[in-house]
């Protein structure tokens, strides 16, 4: 047949089929991933596959699930070798199946920039819808461009986020990448794939029930920026406040969006943007509302003490093409590419065909398909040695990412039941000394009475979260807005600490920030 080519290019390869049960055992897998990766090599990071064809050419076909079946081995031996399925082509013969599937090696990120932001707020202030709609561009009349974060189904049912949510935008030539359905993997790998510029939020829930996992997302995110939703209908909330001090307490500079403009008059608009203002100038910060470019250019260097205010509408699109350009304009942190690779695991997934998979932030230097890595501390101090085969980053494979990238790697050597939220994964040359033990200058942020010895808050550092004990070194008992130093022992794990970590400790109403000044073991 026309459609089968003639096995003339060396990176040409005939299956009749392949069957998950068969051929995803670990011996026949390794010989179809170090076949492919001989293709991948001569065909200069491309190999293609012809099924539904024997070893001479001749055509079998396939059923529809045995097509399927075939393409879903061929995605996992392609992940072995960090590459991925970048073209499917499927032909009928005599009511049974042909196809032509084309591999393509990942490539190293040419992200000329990169910057995490923390969208955070009350509860139904439109956190989400207006992530959705900058990712889409669209006016979102239905109300439904919330349902772009990869929602859980109990969230569509409450109408409410529960868990972090990933979503990202991507500029080209200083123009926002939109994207038709953000639900499409293949659109947001093309994102990542085409931008010079991406921005990565991390959608931080805003009921007061998960106030934990917010915390996680601004503390164990390795964030730039933090994004402060307020609905101009309701104005500043508890919610609103707990978020803006989550914010200041690990020096981020923060960006206000006043959303539903849309739904009330000017009078209502004008008295939350003083709320707003009033509650900025108490913490120490400035407020500036953003109305165009020569307003931006104002504020666009002095974030650490200026807030930007802009007003939004997600149903008329007001305020988007300024808080893009404000996007556009944010400058990227300094990275610390020189330093041993680093991240903490933030989620886990167990894989179907791949195995292991942990996802999270990368805290420092730069991470390479391929390498043998650390992963731990597991509950008595120990580290694994681990390999990451495969780097994705919005289901985009990589083949290195950057301090600051968030990410899905793909672990061999370890099980899915033994890798935990909290545990790092790192380059040997770190050489990981975990700890249970440590010493931090700390200041009380709130506290209804007093802090003594004995007192077990939750220490939130990066993706840890867990109960230490308190033992106060210079004082007897703190109470709220009060300094002092504090040994604190954790009580179930020891983590890997470094000197200088900043992080958040709670417990019921309390509420205080940190610095480790001195890990004792």
């Amino acid at each position: 047949m026309s459609i089968v080519p003639n096995k003339e290019n060396k990176n040409i390869e005939f299956k009749e089929k392949l069957s998950s049960a068969t051929h995803l055992k670990q011996d026949k897998k390794q010989h179809l991933a170090s076949q492919m990766k001989y293709l991948l090599e001569i065909g200069r990071g491309t190999a293609v596959y012809v099924i539904g064809v024997d070893d001479d050419g001749k055509t079998k076909g396939l059923t529809e699930l045995e097509f399927e079946e075939t393409l879903n081995v061929l995605k996992v031996v392609a992940s072995e070798n960090n590459a991925n399925v970048a073209k499917i082509e499927k032909f009928a013969d005599n009511g049974n199946l042909l196809g032509k599937i084309v591999i393509n090696k990942a490539y190293t990120n040419g992200f000329k920039s990169h910057i995490v932001i923390a969208s955070s707020g009350h509860v139904n202030h439109g956190k989400s819808t207006l992530i959705g709609t900058l990712m889409t561009g669209k006016q979102d009349t239905e109300l439904k461009n919330w349902l772009f974060l990869d929602t859980l189904p109990h969230e569509i049912e409450r109408n409410l986020s529960a868990d972090l949510h990933y979503a990202l935008l991507g500029f080209k030539d200083n123009k926002p990448l939109h994207l038709k359905n953000p639900l499409d993997k293949k659109e947001r790998s093309r994102v990542v794939e085409q931008s010079d510029k991406m921005i990565s939020f991390v959608d931080a829930p805003g009921h007061e029930g998960f106030l934990r996992t917010a915390i996680r997302g601004v503390v164990g995110q390795d964030i730039d920026y933090g994004m402060l939703v307020v609905a101009a209908d309701d104005g500043v909330m508890n919610m609103t406040k707990e978020h803006l001090g989550l914010l200041l307490a690990v020096n981020l500079p923060v960006i206000v969006c006043i959303t539903k403009v849309d739904k009330i008059g000017k009078r209502k608009i004008e008295e939350t943007e003083l709320q707003m203002e009033e509650l900025l100038k108490h913490v120490g910060r400035v407020p500036y509302l953003v109305k165009d470019e020569n307003d931006l250019n104002v504020v666009i260097d002095k974030l650490d003490t200026i807030v930007p205010i802009i007003r939004t509408s997600a149903v008329t699109l007001e305020g988007y093409d300024i808080l893009n350009k404000t996007l556009l304009a944010l400058p990227e942190r300094r990275r610390n590419l020189d330093k041993p690779f680093l991240m903490f695991i933030d989620k886990i997934y167990n894989v179907s065909g791949v195995g292991t998979v942990i996802s999270g932030t990368i805290k420092q230097g730069r991470l390479q398909a391929g390498s043998e890595l650390l992963l731990g501390p597991d509950a008595t101090g120990k580290m694994k040695k681990v390999k990451a085969p495969s780097i994705e980053m919005h289901y985009h494979r990589l083949a290195e990412a950057d301090t600051g990238f968030v990410v899905g790697v793909a672990l061999r050597g370890v099980n899915y039941d033994d890798v935990k939220r909290g545990m790092i994964l790192c380059s040997p040359e770190l050489s990981p000394s975990p700890a249970k033990n440590f010493e931090a200058e700390v200041l009380i942020l709130t506290h209804p009475t007093r802090i003594t010895n004995g007192y077990e808050p939750v220490i939130h550092l990066f993706t840890v979260g867990e109960s230490a004990k308190v033992e106060l070194i210079d004082k007897e008992y703190l109470k709220s807005g009060e300094n002092g130093k504090i040994r604190f022992a954790f009580k179930y794990s020891p983590h890997y600490l470094e000197e200088g970590d900043r992080f958040i400790f709670r417990e019921g109403k309390t509420k205080g920030i940190g610095t480790i000044t001195k890990i004792l073991n």
